[in-house]
């Protein structure tokens, strides 16, 4: 039996940092809008506006100095810790806003997520302590002292300290600006966004940079850093005209996209398909940047999405033309570096978009195993049973709720359309903004765990490529499933929400070989108290039965740092990466039970399901077990056997 060991770390610094500008971005992104809204009361109003107003132009100041800053304390505590963690990080925003003379964006996104961290930590330490009827007394009161407290550590302490770097970044951009150094920022800049850092960057540094510029002069370039659709539109007429096969096909309709939907993503599958071509970004990027310079352009607010539209929306009244001439100049040089470098391609194979868009998803963090999902990182509490309801209502959610999000809800509406269910509403949205009203909620893989909290009784499906995933045929499938009588046999649901085999192979597999399931795989009583030590535990019953090596255990630590393997009903079902595939020799399924639950992730888990799979063989036993979780009284008689046949007996299978 395996011991208990010290987990390792498994998670690559670039996951790390991804998943830090994610959140930095998520705070931002959620309000561009009341961004906007400023930018466009202090483009009208001021005395240098459209339209000057004096009483008007009143509000410019305070919706900055109070507004901006508090509406991003409360989201990024609200996505630490709810809406409690919203209300005091908004309080300890006060304190940095008082305690200094600049905007607090910086110090908002500091204070806001550490002192919703802070409550939630602290009302961990007397969780269950409280006698009943004193709870609402702690609650608000511990609420009103950490935020009091944390107001006042802002004002002393973090204002300080923040104002600090803000004028150091400010006299950085001010040196670079005087000297024309400012254009070789795309160098770093470019790079990122085809990482999908985009956000981070744009967002995260230099949007609170620029608003603070802006506020100062009236306009910022440093808006137009990351959001010129100039390079990635360049990039693309080139592919238009010098690209091969699908990739010159697709070309123009993702240039219109690009540059009028402003979705920057869509370019970089082209750039990873011909990884040179990010020197014409590179290059189209500092030729933007130089021609703001030269020109004295610049935004009154952030342009989001990168659209044309939205740039010339957020353009400053003296700016259109310097405007014009970085976007237009910016895609004039990438398109000729592009061109060159495509022409002068001898690599047909390089040419593969599909493969390209594979590798751009792989860089927002590891892929996931389909075939080896009981029932998918897509379903949520209600599991199969979901499909008793008819799914009428369906949410695709990113960070922003304006980019990979609207790409996929297209596609995705498109499809469900086409297969006759035009009453089935599709849409995209941020998920900061997401709540409990929707029947199936898509993300891409490494957004799950962060949507599931506020859509627990959605089914949650994760998807690897957002502009052409398998899941999307298989979300339809389970649209008819759902809205059908002839959807509700046993085989459809497994399949429709394990995201698995299609119907048909699903029948194929229904009986399911002897031997996935046997005695020696049950265990009663498991000894691991820790996550990784009862994924340790379930793989090694795997290895005893010889269906998986060694690698393929350590894939299932890998998985479960990428999407957690929590299903709810206290079930876990750990499993390789789709990389592991190589590591199964045959189907196995291990089933440990412990009886007083472990920590999975801040869930309570009960019972471990370890699974191996080899094409569909494993697919009755999965159908199974996912139908015994979804049934109450089937759990409680799981928690109750005191046999391994009895547990056998529940999964329909005969001991072997």
């Amino acid at each position: 039996m395996a011991t208990e060991t010290v987990a390792k770390p498994r998670t690559s610094m670039r996951v790390h940092v991804q998943k830090f500008g994610t959140f930095l971005s998520g705070m931002i992104m959620p309000n561009i809008g009341a961004f906007i809204a400023w930018g466009f009361i202090t483009a009208l109003f001021i005395p240098a506006g459209f339209f000057p107003n004096a009483e008007l132009g009143k509000l410019v100041g305070p919706m900055i100095t109070y507004m901006l800053p508090l509406l991003i304390g409360y989201t990024g505590g609200r996505m630490v810790y709810g809406v409690r963690g919203g209300v005091v990080g908004a309080v300890a925003t006060m304190g940095v806003i008082v305690g200094t003379d600049i905007p607090m964006f910086i110090g908002a996104m500091i204070l806001g997520p550490l002192t919703a961290w802070i409550m939630m930590k602290l009302d961990k330490i007397w969780e269950g302590r409280v006698k009943p009827g004193f709870e609402m007394l702690i609650d608000n009161f511990s609420a009103g002292i950490v935020a009091a407290a944390m107001a006042v550590v802002g004002m002393l302490v973090v204002g300080p300290i923040v104002k600090a770097f803000s004028n150091g970044a400010s006299a950085v951009v001010e040196f670079l600006v005087t000297n024309g150094l400012l254009p070789f920022t795309s160098i770093f800049i470019e790079p990122a966004k085809v990482l999908f850092l985009n956000n981070a960057v744009n967002h995260g540094i230099l949007t609170p940079l620029g608003t603070q510029q802006a506020l100062e002069q009236g306009k910022s370039i440093l808006f137009l850093l990351e959001a010129n659709p100039g390079p990635g539109f360049g990039i693309l007429l080139a592919f238009s005209f010098f690209g091969k096969g699908l990739a010159k096909a697709s070309a123009p309709g993702a240039a219109v996209i690009q540059f009028v939907g402003g979705i920057h993503e869509i370019y970089f599958p082209y750039v990873l398909m011909k990884p040179m071509t990010i020197f014409a970004a590179i290059g189209g990027g500092m030729t933007g940047i130089f021609t703001l310079v030269v020109t004295g352009a610049g935004l009154r607010s952030p342009a989001a999405p990168g659209s044309i539209i939205a740039v010339y929306a957020s353009t400053a009244r003296d700016s259109y033309v310097g405007v014009t001439l970085s976007v237009l100049f910016a895609t004039t040089v990438s398109f000729l570096i592009a061109s060159v470098v495509l022409k002068a391609s001898k690599a047909p194979a390089e040419d593969d978009l599909d493969q390209a868009t594979h590798r751009m998803e792989a860089l927002k963090g590891k892929k996931s195993s389909v075939s080896a999902a009981l029932i998918g990182e897509g379903v949520g509490a209600s599991g199969v049973a979901v499909l008793a309801t008819p799914i009428k209502n369906i949410v695709f959610a990113c960070d922003a709720g304006m980019g990979s999000s609207a790409m996929g809800a297209s596609v995705l509406r498109n499809k469900i359309k086409a297969a006759g269910f035009t009453d089935v509403k599709v849409t995209n949205s941020a998920i900061a903004n997401l709540t409990d009203t929707y029947d199936v909620v898509i993300t891409h893989q490494d957004l799950t765990e962060r949507a599931k909290p506020a859509t627990a009784s959605a089914v949650h499906v994760s998807v690897d490529n957002f502009m052409n995933s398998p899941r999307y045929d298989e979300i339809v499938e389970l649209v008819e499933a759902s809205n059908t009588e002839a959807g509700t046999t046993d085989a459809a649901p497994a399949a429709a929400a394990a995201g698995t085999a299609p119907a048909a192979a699903e029948a194929e597999a229904e009986e399911g070989p002897a031997g996935i399931l046997v005695a020696e795989s049950v265990v009663l009583n498991g000894h691991a108290t820790t996550r990784d030590a009862a994924i340790d535990e379930a793989g090694q019953l795997l290895l005893d039965r010889g269906a998986v090596d060694s690698g393929y255990v350590d894939a299932m630590h890998e998985r479960e740092e990428s999407v957690s393997t929590y299903m709810g009903s206290f079930l876990a079902i750990p499993h390789g990466t789709n990389a592991a595939k190589d590591h199964i020799m045959k189907s196995a399924v291990s089933v440990i039970r412990y009886p007083n639950g472990i920590d999975w992730n801040g869930k309570e888990v009960k019972f471990v399901v370890g699974v191996a799979g080899v094409n569909n063989e494993h697919l009755h036993i999965l159908s199974s077990i996912a139908k015994v979780f979804t049934n109450k009284a089937q759990v409680a008689q799981l928690e109750a056997a005191t046999t391994v046949d009895e547990v056998l007996a529940l999964f329909g299978k005969v001991n072997s």
